[in-house]
C-alpha cells in the first residue's frame, strides 16, 4: 500500500509539473503580445538582447493604432437590399459619428463573431436534434452528407460562395462572412451527438402534456444540451474570429474591415511596425478571452460529457 501511495503521489507531482510547463508555453505568446504592446520602439527593435519586460511602459503603439485611420462608428443598411448608390455601394440609412477606425474594426469583428455564434448554435441545435430524435426518409443520407462536408475546405466552394453572396446583395458586408460560417457541418455533428443522450421518455412525456414541438425543443431539449451549446459557442466564435481567409475575400472597404483585416492593411501601407501589430493583437485578444471565460464551465462540461460518451 505504501508503494502504491508513493507511486500515486509521484505521478501527481509529475503531472502537475508537466501541466505547469504546458500552461507556461501556451500563455507565453499572450504575455509577449501584451508586454510588446507597451514597449517602446527601442525595446522592440533591440538587436543585442531580448527585452523580456518593458524598460519604459508607453502607449505610443495604441496611439498610432487609433490615429492611423478614422471610420463611422456604425453604418446600418438593410440586408438583401437592392438599394445601391451610383458607385454600386450599399445605401446606408444610418451612419454614426466618426471614430478611430480601430474601434470600428473591433466592433465589426465582435458583431460578426457573436452573430455567427448565436445563429450557428440555434440552427445546429435544431438540426442535430432532428437528426438524433426524428425518424424521416433520407435521415441517414443527410447525416452522411454532413459528415462528408466536414472534410470539405472553404477554398473548394469559394467561387459558389462568392456568387451566392453577390446574388443576395451581401458581398462587401459582414453578413457575407457570417452566413457561410452558420452552415458549419461540425456544429450539426456535435449537437447530434449531444442530442442522442436525451431520453425518449422525457420527450414523450412533454408531448403527452400537450407541449408543441417548439416548446419541447426550447424547454426540454435546450437545457439538456446546454454543455454542448457552450462548447459549440466557443468553437464557433473562435472559428469565425480567426477566419481571415473569408474576411479577406468578402470584405472590401475600410468601414467593414475586422480588426485583423484592418491591422494587415495598415501594415501594407507602411514599413513593418511590430509595436502596432502587438497593440492590435492585444486589442483583438480581449473578446476571445472574455467569451472563453463566460462559457468555460459549459465548455469543460461538454468536453467531459463527450469523453464519457466516447
Amino acid at each position: 500500500m505504501k508503494i502504491q501511495s508513493g507511486s500515486s503521489r509521484a505521478y501527481k507531482v509529475f503531472s502537475v509539473i508537466i501541466l505547469v510547463i504546458l500552461a507556461f508555453l501556451f500563455a507565453f505568446p499572450l504575455y509577449w503580445i501584451i508586454t510588446g504592446a507597451f514597449k517602446s520602439s527601442a525595446d522592440i527593435n533591440n538587436a543585442t538582447k531580448v527585452i523580456w519586460w518593458p524598460t519604459e511602459w508607453v502607449t505610443t503603439n495604441f496611439k498610432n493604432l487609433f490615429d492611423k485611420r478614422s471610420a463611422p462608428l456604425w453604418e446600418l443598411a438593410i440586408p438583401f437590399s437592392n438599394w445601391f448608390t451610383k458607385d454600386g455601394r450599399l445605401l446606408y440609412w444610418s451612419v454614426g459619428p466618426t471614430a478611430p477606425a480601430a474601434f470600428r474594426w473591433l466592433i465589426n469583428a465582435v458583431f460578426m463573431a457573436v452573430a455567427a455564434m448565436i445563429i450557428t448554435c440555434v440552427t445546429a441545435a435544431m438540426a442535430g436534434y432532428a437528426l438524433a430524435k426524428k425518424r424521416f426518409n433520407g435521415r441517414a443520407l443527410v447525416f452522411s452528407l454532413i459528415v462528408c462536408a466536414m472534410a470539405l475546405p472553404k477554398q473548394v466552394i469559394l467561387i459558389p460562395l462568392l456568387k451566392e453572396m453577390s446574388g443576395l446583395k451581401l458581398y462587401g458586408s459582414l453578413w457575407a462572412v457570417i452566413f457561410p460560417t452558420v452552415g458549419w457541418p461540425f456544429g450539426v455533428f456535435l449537437m447530434k451527438q449531444f442530442s442522442e443522450g436525451i431520453p425518449g421518455e422525457i420527450l414523450e412525456a412533454s408531448r403527452i402534456d400537450g407541449a408543441s414541438e417548439l416548446k419541447t425543443f426550447s424547454t426540454v431539449v435546450m437545457p439538456m444540451i446546454k454543455p454542448g451549446i457552450g462548447a459549440l459557442s466557443i468553437f464557433t466564435f473562435i472559428n469565425c474570429w480567426n477566419d481571415y481567409f473569408m474576411q479577406l475575400v468578402m470584405l472590401d472597404s475600410n468601414s467593414v474591415y475586422t480588426i485583423s483585416m484592418g491591422i494587415s492593411t495598415l501594415q501594407a501601407e507602411t514599413s513593418t511596425d511590430t509595436g502596432l501589430l502587438m497593440a492590435g493583437a492585444a486589442m483583438a485578444s480581449i473578446p476571445i478571452i472574455t467569451v472563453f471565460l463566460i462559457f468555460q464551465k459549459y465548455f469543460t462540461q461538454g468536453i467531459a460529457m463527450g469523453a464519457v460518451k466516447g
